[in-house]
């Protein structure tokens, strides 16, 4: 294997485990199950996810290093495996990385990256990039209307 694709799964794998303890875990779960049923990886691959969870969790503390190099270890083999058996491809893999590091920027309570593609000709209206907006208002337009009667 590829020594940079076997670094995406490492850091991706890393990632994984470190969201397991996090109230981000929902949502690791949910994206790591969609991105395993898109791989064609069976219902077993979830429940590897559950088990590995509740094995971290019974080690006693949240952070146990050594049981989270295993588990680490153990989802990159995986990762590493779909890649190897074509069910994955270094693009996906990279994108899975940059979603769980997302997740993870967020449950530490840093603000993630954020980045907005505009296509498709002139855009007429604000674009506002942001990771989450509350409370927004825009100004009027400046531009006089005309009422259609």
């Amino acid at each position: 294997m590829d020594a940079e694709l076997a670094a995406m799964a490492a850091s991706g794998a890393t990632t994984l485990v470190s969201l397991m303890v996090t109230d981000s875990w929902t949502h690791a779960r949910a994206l790591m199950g969609r991105f395993l049923a898109r791989a064609g990886a069976d219902t077993v691959a979830i429940t590897g996810l559950d088990d590995a969870r509740a094995r971290l969790l019974l080690t006693g503390t949240a952070v146990d290093e050594r049981a989270a190099s295993v588990i680490a270890a153990e989802w990159q083999t995986r990762l590493c495996g779909l890649v190897e058996a074509g069910a994955l491809t270094g693009e996906e893999l990279s994108a899975l990385g940059a979603s769980l590091r997302r997740l993870a920027a967020a449950a530490a309570g840093r603000p993630a990256t954020v980045h907005n593609t505009v296509s498709g000709g002139t855009q007429h209206g604000p674009i506002v990039q942001a990771g989450t907006v509350t409370g927004l208002a825009f100004p009027p337009d400046p531009s006089p209307r005309r009422e259609q009667g």
